[in-house]
Parts: structure tokens; sequence; C-alpha cells
């Protein structure tokens, strides 16, 4: 696989306070596997040398006016965990963006999120088609969840789809792995991050196969 950072977008879902950091209505729930995977730190980076090899990055945060009037009156599932804790409210200490993964002039925020899949209810399909982006390499959280919807319809949409698999975290170690090795390969080329930027910048050609394993 040959990755042309032109043609290259970075996709980066909510790396916002309310997963990241300590008083975050949801880190309890991540943190375990944050510090695992060390997802943070590989997702700043990742960010950082993408940025200058020419790649487009993409960030995709998820907020909600107070009263949660934009989705179901009767939220079930993921949506109501939301809800229930008070979790990514507009203009919010906890919506913002981590402080490791505040947006560069040059980046693109994706507004609009309000589900899972980010292509669902978002312009991110007519600004990739509208820049020449081919290559998706997408992060961030849930791994089983919106990660893993947007890996789904990428894949559909036939992008060539890239999932960094230690730039993401979800509730458990055992969700982690089982995502990560089991269902990503069925739709993208696992790979980590280091891998990823390897490929990008030309000095080797990344192997998918062995990418999520290293």
């Amino acid at each position: 696989m040959k990755i042309d950072p032109a043609k290259t977008g970075v996709v980066l879902i909510e790396f916002q306070n309310d997963f990241t950091s300590e008083g975050g209505t949801l880190h309890g729930a991540v943190k375990e596997v944050m510090s695992s995977t060390n997802m943070l730190d590989n997702a700043a980076k990742t960010v950082e040398e993408a940025r200058k090899c020419g790649a487009t990055i993409f960030h995709v945060p998820i907020s909600f006016v107070p009263g949660y009037n934009e989705i179901s009156q009767h939220p079930y599932g993921i949506l109501k965990g939301v809800v229930d804790t008070n979790s990514f409210l507009k203009d919010s200490w906890g919506s913002e963006f981590d402080e490791k993964m505040v947006p560069k002039a040059e980046d693109i925020i994706i507004e609009g999120k309000r589900g899972l899949d980010v292509f669902a209810s978002t312009n991110l399909n007519f600004i990739l088609r509208s820049r020449g982006i081919e290559t998706l390499a997408i992060g961030g959280f849930l791994t089983n969840c919106c990660v893993e919807s947007t890996m789904r319809t990428a894949y559909e949409q036939g992008f060539n789809v890239i999932t960094l698999t230690d730039c993401t975290a979800c509730t458990s170690a055992y969700e982690q792995e089982a995502a990560t090795t089991k269902t990503f390969p069925m739709f993208s080329h696992p790979m980590q991050h280091d891998a990823f930027l390897a490929a990008l910048d030309g000095s080797v050609v990344a192997d998918s196969s062995r990418g999520y394993q290293e």
C-alpha cells in the first residue's frame, strides 16, 4: 500500500474533554483503555506529522443543546448514556477539544455530528469528494461505536480505509481487542500510528497485515 498524503484525510472523532480529560463526564469509562493504548499522545503525534506530510486533518466533535432536542425524546443505547450523563453540551468545557488536539487553521472541523456514524448527519462525504480525498485514516472514540460505524460507511463508499488502532479507545480492553483485531480487518487496513506515518512520508510501504499487531 502506498499512501499519497495529498489524497489522504485523517478523521479524528470526538477528542473532547468529556472523553479525554479528568473531570470529563465519560472519562472514567475510557481512561483505562486510553492509557493502555497511549491513544491521546499517539493521536497528537499523528496529527502533527500528517500535517507536515500534506494530509488533511478532519476534526469531528459532537455536541447538543441543553435538553438534547436534536435527538429522540426517548433515546436508548449509547445516546441514552450521553443524555443521562449530561455529556457534550454545546459551549461547555466538556464539549471543547482536548488541549492536545485543538485544530489548526488549516484543519477542517466537521460540524453536525449527532449520532454514531460521522457520515450520517454531516457534510463529510461532500468535503472529502470535493477535495479529492481517497484514503481515510480514522481514530477516536469509541473504538467499537463511532469509529467502527464511520469505518463501515467509508468502506461502503469506496474509500481506502485505515483504522489507527492505537489512536482509539473504548470502555474495556476486551471490546478494544475484539474491534481492532476481529472487526476492523473486515472493513479497513488496521495500523498502528507509526506504521501509518511511515507509509505516509514514503519511508516505507505499509504492510496492513502486520500494522495492527506490532
